[in-house]
């Protein structure tokens, strides 16, 4: 071989080595740099499938590129078409380059929808630039629905303070042209002390109420021996009960334990007695039992009054509303008694619950997790409670079976 052909061969094995090396080492850099776990791709794409917002992208055509299941849940994706108010609106964005507000909400009821579905979905589009918007919607019922007792509040108040505080105006004119006459100014001022004492009470009870629905945290939550709560709540109420005629009969005390503000136990189970008075006929007994109920402390009032038909079991929990009008009336009742009750017992992460039957009687039970009780994830039941929100609770009644049951579940977040 001549000098000229090993001058060649050195040179080809040179480039073939520099060559390989090369590689080698592109191949242990690109080995070095790739990244563990997913790509931002990857995580962005989980992002968007698991917002509690709904999210369409949209190309210039209106056509749907990506969205996540949320907006199917929330009717912005039918049928994989976007909703016809959501393209008009990513339209009018890309022509202004501009957010542009939607108002998604169904226009009418989904039937293969399970349970309750949005009743106001609020969204946006944005331009994403390139001819491509995205659509974000959300749920907005809670803040409607909210709203919507707001509204009903202030009107219920404002026709419950009417009452009293027009008579109160009548009563002192009917004093005013009495003044001559002693009996008459002492009788009308009788009644003025009457409807006096009811709108305090009503004030005072709404003042709790409103406590009791908003968002401020409850007290410092502390333990409790049931035998204290039922023992306060007797003193506050045997004086009406004797005055009534009735006779109250309690269980021997247990020594039951639970978490939570003696306050406003003692106005919850003063508010059930109270009712259990009221509404039972002369002579007849009234009964408080109290038990140790899986990881609850139940107080039972049961009453051998007028009962209440099936139709109102749930109703008797609303703000307002009286089974017996003019009973009420007559007791100076406010309708509030068992409102408050139920939102105490929520707040408390309990229940309350109702037993009654026409011509029987009525049992309310108040249901508190008794000391130590714990959530599924292992967190005290009361600090679970008094660390959520509470924007005025949410209801959801059980089954009603034939012996008149109704439970109410006063969870936390109506």
């Amino acid at each position: 071989m001549t000098a000229l052909g090993y001058t060649a061969l050195i040179i080809a094995v040179l480039l073939v080595g520099a060559a390989g090396g090369f590689v080698i080492a592109r191949l242990r850099f690109y080995g070095r740099g790739k990244p563990e776990g997913p790509t931002v791709a990857e995580l962005l794409q989980r992002l968007v499938h698991t917002s509690a917002s709904g999210v369409v992208l949209l190309n210039k055509f209106g056509d749907v590129v990506l969205h996540n299941p949320r907006a199917d849940e929330l009717g912005v994706i039918r049928d994989h078409r976007a909703d016809a108010r959501a393209r008009k609106a990513a339209e009018q964005a890309l022509a202004t380059g501009e957010a542009v507000p939607v108002d998604l909400s169904p226009l009418t009821e989904r039937p293969a929808m399970r349970g309750r579905g949005p009743a106001a979905v609020l969204g946006e589009v944005r331009p994403l630039g390139d001819g491509f918007a995205v659509v974000d919607a959300a749920d907005e019922s809670d803040s409607v629905r909210l709203e919507a007792t707001r509204r009903d509040f202030v009107a219920n108040v404002s026709h419950e303070l009417k009452t009293p505080v027009g008579a109160l105006a009548l009563l002192a004119e009917a004093v005013l042209d009495a003044a001559d006459d002693a009996e008459e100014v002492r009788r009308f001022s009788t009644k003025i002390l009457h409807e006096s004492t009811r709108l305090g009470t009503l004030v005072s009870e709404l003042i709790a109420l409103s406590r009791l629905q908003g968002a401020e945290a409850l007290p410092e939550m502390t333990t409790i021996n049931v035998d204290d709560v039922v023992e306060e709540a007797l003193g506050r109420c045997r004086l009406g009960a004797e005055s009534a005629g009735i006779e109250i009969a309690v269980d021997e005390p247990t020594g039951h334990l639970l978490d939570g503000d003696r306050t406003l136990l003692v106005t919850a189970l003063s508010n059930l007695i109270d009712n259990a008075v009221s509404y039972s006929p002369p002579g007849s007994p009234v009964s408080i039992s109290r038990r140790l109920s899986g990881d609850f402390v139940e107080v039972a009032v049961t009453d051998r009054g007028i009962g209440i038909e099936p139709e109102y079991h749930e109703r008797v929990f609303e703000r307002f509303f009286r089974v017996d009008p003019a009973r009420s009336r007559a007791t100076g009742g406010t309708g509030l008694g068992l409102a408050i009750v139920k939102h105490v017992a929520a707040n408390h992460g309990g229940e309350v619950k109702l037993w009654s039957r026409t011509g029987t009687g009525s049992t309310f039970t108040l249901r508190v997790p008794r000391h130590g009780a714990r959530t599924t994830d292992g967190q005290p039941v009361v600090d679970a409670v008094a660390t959520k929100d509470r924007p005025g609770g949410v209801i959801r009644s059980g089954n009603e079976g034939a012996d008149g049951v109704a439970a109410v579940e006063t969870g936390g977040v109506r």
